[in-house]
């Protein structure tokens, strides 16, 4: 056995036992080591760097590693083997994607401002904000030598007079635990949470009558980058605590296929299901919890919002189908799951609402996102896009919705980028280039002083566009301007330095090269084709959308002329877009406070046609067109000019 040592910029190590050819890779993530491989350990990000400080490695040079760092000490830790033992270094940058918690002051209005307005909205809908969880005070008799009932026909029959005689009422393994204590400290009365239904009362809880009570609920936003997460009192919408954090699943891909793949090898599935309940989900539940002092057992109804192969991943559910033609789920849609059938560290009895798939690519998080834009209560015509690790749109009004999902891949949240990452602290999200100096300057995500360390989507599409309208790249993406700034590799790549290494949070430059840019040309252009393709079959023009709803965790905004300027929106007035936050969560958010809510997004994808984009002859042509800056149909984006 050879031992790795794992050793961290902050100073801090970790051990791990190996054999002889086993991949660092697969070690790292064994030893539970963050090491960021969006290819899944294909060598084709080139993002799993690390150091070789001592031993050897069997390890082949790349293309991601110039000669004279391979000198260095630098190897992909996909490609290397183990030999003997070992220390290697984990830069910074290597597990960016595994950034800190963020736990969110809610003293903040901008951290509330989405939910509040999110309520106001489907109450102008005309929808109830209301859910089945009530609390009842209950009294009861208490027992003599004359009255033997037992505590549990005792307490059924005083709910029976509040909630009718026919009802079937339900008493769970923790409520009849609980009920001889809590009878005889209340004096034999007591209030009972329960969830009334048409025939049905489930009680989750017992409380004496002077206890203080918290009926918390979750909502959660899995992403296939980040999750984030809510706790709110069930009773009044109130948002009691707000995190997010990367999802642990990355570590095993970027995007959705490679999970698949890695779900289909011996203990995938549950790799991937406990690297986003034990190693993110439940963490984030702990945390908002003790942050505003209550029991994780306090959360007695959860609402999940993702893409369909996060929800199958998330429920341990074989997610291997959907890749394959002709791409089938295990579901659409489920009310079925409680907490205690995944583990998730709530209330064992909590109820787990879903927010409905509509397509294999196109999940509940499109379909709760698209409750909360209201475009489907609006008689002008919106164009919805969700721009995550996939571009999904829904384009309608309140007669019709029509969505499709692109392959995008993840750039939008960094991936697929050299210098990418997702927008959390250290990540650069605004970029403004001056054009004589070429000179940048931009904004970090973080408190006053924060390094940078990469890239995230805003601030890739404001680079890009920065790049294009001074002159330093041409339409195609390649460089054709020289500068302290521009430099090249030993194979004539050129590349962009936004930051020296020296003033990073990082061991090299923060750079954009020309690959970078024709990635994310390809994601920009995989929107922009989606958008055309479906207005076309609709026979509608750009010209005829009223609205433009942008949703997404890419940064704090998106600048829109310099996402029209690139070609990945359509050159219409800029007053029509709108940029709408994690709508994904705002509407599992609703969902969770309204049934009604819940069941108008049931009604939304019902009723939402989904066009499958590789079935349509045009949508290669389109694709192909659009993979230059901003199109290779200049006659599209008439505003568009250079600086």
């Amino acid at each position: 056995m050879a031992k790795i040592t794992f050793k961290f910029e902050d100073g801090s190590d970790v051990h791990f036992f190996a054999s002889e050819g086993e991949n660092l890779l697969d070690i790292a993530r064994d030893a539970n080591v963050a090491i960021d491989a969006p290819c899944s350990g294909n060598a084709a990000c080139g993002k799993c760097r690390v150091k070789l400080l001592s031993g050897e490695l069997d390890s082949k040079k790349t293309s991601h590693i110039t000669r004279e760092e391979y000198d260095e000490g630098w190897r992909l830790a996909c490609t290397s083997k183990i030999i003997d033992d070992i220390e290697v270094l984990v830069p910074q940058s290597a597990s960016a994607y595994k950034s800190r918690m963020k736990v969110a002051d809610l003293s903040s209005a901008d951290e509330v401002a989405i939910f509040e307005d999110a309520k106001k909205a489907i109450q102008e809908a005309g929808i109830e904000l209301k859910n089945s969880l009530e609390i009842v005070e209950v009294s009861m008799a208490v027992p003599s030598l004359d009255d033997t009932m037992p505590d549990n026909e005792r307490f059924v029959l005083a709910l029976k007079k509040i909630v009718g005689n026919e009802v079937l009422i339900t008493l769970p393994y923790h409520v009849i635990r609980i009920l001889p204590d809590k009878l005889r400290e209340g004096d034999f009365k007591l209030k009972a949470l329960i969830r009334r239904a048409t025939k049905t009362v489930f009680v989750y809880d017992l409380f004496t009558l002077n206890e203080k009570v918290t009926v918390g609920g979750l909502a959660i936003d899995i992403g296939t980058t980040t999750v984030s997460a809510l706790i709110i009192d069930m009773f009044t919408g109130e948002v009691l605590a707000k995190a997010s954090e990367g999802n642990g699943q990355i570590q095993f891909g970027a995007d959705v296929i490679n999970r698949i793949i890695e779900s289909t090898k011996p203990g995938g599935k549950e790799r991937l299901q406990d690297a986003v309940i034990k190693g993110t989900i439940n963490p984030l539940v702990r945390q908002m919890c003790k942050s505003i002092g209550i029991s994780t057992n306090s959360i007695y109804r959860m609402c999940v919002a993702g893409n369909t192969t996060m929800n199958h991943l998330l429920m341990g559910i074989n997610a291997d189908p959907i890749r394959k033609e002709p791409y089938i789920p295990a579901f659409y849609k489920t009310n079925s799951f409680y907490a205690s059938d995944v583990n998730i560290d709530i209330n064992p009895d909590a109820h787990i609402i879903v927010a409905p798939n509509i397509g294999s690519y196109v999940g509940g998080d499109i379909t709760a996102g698209t409750l909360t834009s209201m475009i489907w209560n609006r008689p002008e015509f919106s164009l919805f896009i969700d721009l995550g690790t996939n571009g999904e749109l829904v384009f309608g009004n309140s007669d019709f919705l029509m969505s499709c999902a692109c392959s995008a891949g993840p750039a939008f949240e960094g991936g697929d980028i050299s210098c990418g990452m997702r927008a959390t602290d250290g990540a650069i999200e605004a970029c403004v280039i001056d054009k004589e100096t070429m000179e940048p300057t931009f904004e970090i995500i973080g408190e006053e002083g924060t390094k940078a360390v990469g890239l995230c989507g805003s601030g890739i599409i404001d680079l890009i566009s920065e790049l294009y309208t001074t002159g330093i790249i041409n339409p195609k993406g390649k460089f054709v301007r020289e500068g302290k700034r521009v430099v090249h590799d030993e194979n004539g790549m050129g590349s962009y330095i936004l930051v020296f290494a020296e003033s990073a949070a990082s061991v090299k430059n923060i750079e954009i090269s020309e690959v970078d840019i024709d990635n994310f040309v390809r994601a920009k252009g995989a929107i922009f084709s989606a958008i055309r393709t479906m207005l076309t079959a609709l026979d509608f023009t750009v010209d005829m959308i009223d609205d433009v709803y942008v949703a997404g965790g890419i940064g704090s905004g998106i600048n829109m002329k310099n996402a029209v300027t690139i070609g990945m929106f359509p050159d219409i007035p800029l007053e029509k877009f709108h940029y709408i936050g994690n709508s994904s969560l705002s509407g599992a958010y609703s969902m969770l406070l309204s049934t009604q809510a819940e069941r108008k997004t049931y009604e939304i994808a019902r009723n939402m046609t989904y066009m499958e984009l590789s079935t349509v002859p045009t949508y290669m042509d389109e694709f192909v067109a659009c993979c230059f800056i901003p199109h290779t149909d200049s006659g599209l984006f008439p505003s568009v000019t250079l600086k």
